[in-house]
């Protein structure tokens, strides 16, 4: 069974930083492709970031979060972190980490998902 562990979100000012780790179990870590999504209230989810763990490494950032969120990956834990540097109050919402993911920008899914982490940045 795939899970999918988030955990580091939490409450932080404009301009401050925050890390989230999603532990994964289950499936291969370097087979699929693991990211973060993020749903602020009245909104659709949003893909932010993925990574190809393992040998290939590859990843994808959306337009809005380059820069200054990095996704990277630990093989040996079987987690993926997001590291959130110059957080601005738009960066909240529930942030989701997720494998399996395909799609474009619009139409970003993923096939297995965690219970997501709230992230809040206000003053």
């Amino acid at each position: 069974e795939v899970q999918l562990v988030e955990s580091g979100g939490g409450l932080v000012q404009p301009g401050g930083s925050l890390r989230l780790s999603c532990a994964t179990s289950g499936f291969n870590f370097g087979e699929k492709n693991i990211g973060w999504f993020r749903q602020a209230a009245g909104n659709e989810r949003e893909g932010l970031s993925w990574i190809f763990a393992g040998s290939d490494g590859s990843t994808w950032y959306r337009d809005s979060v380059k820069g200054r969120f990095t996704i990277s990956s630990d093989d040996a834990k079987n987690t993926v972190y997001l590291q959130m540097n110059s957080l601005k109050p738009e960066d909240t919402g529930i942030y989701y980490c997720a494998a399996d993911i395909s799609g474009g920008i619009e139409t970003m899914w993923a096939h297995y998902w965690g219970q997501g982490t709230q992230v809040t940045v206000s003053s």
